[in-house]
């Protein structure tokens, strides 16, 4: 099941921190750490939400 979460997480973080991005840059900040900031909470968010997926396809 770790091996089916390391690669949702590639997926799945890289989606997160992506909107994130975007989200950040619409609201009008542009500069350096508030895209950081942004990029590191949809990575963090991104490992319960792929353990989450994997255990779910992992029983089903």
């Amino acid at each position: 099941m770790f091996r089916l979460a390391s690669i949702l997480y590639s997926l799945i973080a890289t989606t997160l921190a992506g909107t994130a991005v975007i989200a950040v840059l619409t609201i009008g900040y542009d500069t350096l750490v508030p895209i950081l900031i942004a990029a590191v909470i949809g990575a963090a968010a991104a490992l319960p939400i792929s353990y989450l997926v994997a255990r779910e396809l992992y029983n089903s």
